[in-house]
């Protein structure tokens, strides 16, 4: 494959690239880099989490910015806090050794006091959850005059987390920009209504071949058990994985909760994500998952948006999702950046049926595993 200069990005954002170990472009980055560095365009692609669809926005847009100019030029909408602030951080990354870009991410959970006060610094990027940009805009605290370009990342998501009225809205202010990105796992009806009704009919589209969007580096396995033996066969599971890390997703806040007390009392070094913890309770258990205080994150669909953890081995499935599309961004938290990882389901015989029809759904394919490895 080419490498990103070959591509026509500048020295030095490719020297920042470089130093982040970010050297062959992936797939999703060699087809959509060169067409959003070279025309104002819309687009829709279908890019799954750790596919390196940060980079594959990120560049084009940071190679349009002026920095000259104090404006805001470019606008990032994401479907979490924890996204947000992990694109932000990305793109400064970035930037090291090219034209001093500043980027700023505002979200709900932060006093926005504070944020206003830091948005009245030159800036040329703002990187926003929905809610909180409507905020803002609302304050009359951001001007969004001057966008060139407006990116939805993990559109499916942002839909599935009720973000669609906020959405409609902030398209709807910004119709005379230039360029409109959509970039999303799954391309579900309510996405298509937002595309039908906010990009250019003629909007290129980046398909993603239905086998290419789960990450062939994950192995896709499933155990067949009764609800009375699932503990003992995760902790059988946890004991084969050594000391390797990973999340493990159910269906309900209750069930996390309950689970991650069980592997507390067996001296596994755990913690829960989900909808009733405050967002300093929520920030303070992703920090020390991500400093690998904690081996195991216990999560629900909802509170795990947005979590970009490198190094996780695998996922388990204690709990089937309630949709396909969940299954893909659950098995998307591993096998990033070109590693391999495990997603394993338990279930009982009438729920394996269910993983028949992920195989369809998904192109992918599953192997039944007799006992725990």
């Amino acid at each position: 494959m080419k490498n990103f200069e070959d591509i026509g990005v500048r020295p030095g954002l490719v020297r920042g690239l470089t130093e982040l170990n970010i050297i062959t472009p992936t797939d999703i980055q060699s087809k959509v880099i060169p067409i959003l560095m070279t025309e104002k365009t819309d687009i829709v692609a279908q890019a799954q989490t750790g596919t390196g669809k940060t980079a594959a926005f990120g560049i084009p847009l940071l190679e349009q910015m002026d920095a000259d100019s104090d404006d805001v030029q470019g606008l990032i909408l994401c479907p979490t806090r924890e996204l947000a602030q992990q694109v932000a951080k990305q793109l400064f990354r970035f930037i090291k050794y090219s034209d001093k870009i500043f980027i700023e991410s505002v979200y709900g959970g932060e006093k926005i006091d504070l944020q206003i006060s830091k948005l009245q610094r030159p800036t040329q990027v703002i990187v926003a959850t929905p809610g909180r940009l409507i905020d803002l805009i609302n304050r009359k605290a951001v001007d969004l005059r001057k966008v060139k370009t407006v990116v939805l990342d993990e559109a499916d998501e942002m839909l599935s987390m009720g973000f669609q009225k906020e959405l409609d809205q902030i398209l709807s202010a910004l119709h005379k920009v230039e360029n409109k990105w959509l970039f999303s796992a799954t391309i579900p009806h309510g996405i298509q209504e937002i595309i039908s009704k906010h990009l250019a009919d003629d909007a290129k589209r980046i398909e993603v071949k239905r086998e290419d969007v789960m990450n062939k580096n994950i192995s896709h396995q499933f155990l067949i058990c009764d609800e009375s033996e699932k503990l003992n066969i995760l902790l059988l599971f946890l004991k084969s994985q050594h000391k390797n890390r990973g999340i493990i997703f159910c269906k309900t806040k209750t069930a996390a909760q309950k689970l991650a007390k069980q592997l507390i009392a067996k001296n596994i070094s755990t913690d829960a994500i989900h909808g009733d913890l405050l967002q300093k309770e929520r920030d303070k258990v992703m920090r020390a998952f991500k400093n690998e205080s904690l081996r195991i994150l216990v999560a629900t669909d909802v509170s795990a948006r947005g979590i970009d953890v490198s190094g996780l081995t695998f996922v388990v499935h204690y709990q089937l999702p309630e949709s396909d599309e969940y299954y893909t961004h659950r098995s998307g938290r591993t096998a990033r950046a070109g590693n391999e990882g495990v997603s394993i389901c338990f279930v009982n015989n009438a729920e394996a049926k269910k993983l028949r029809e992920y195989e369809r759904t998904l192109g992918i394919k599953f192997e039944k595993i007799k006992q725990v490895r």
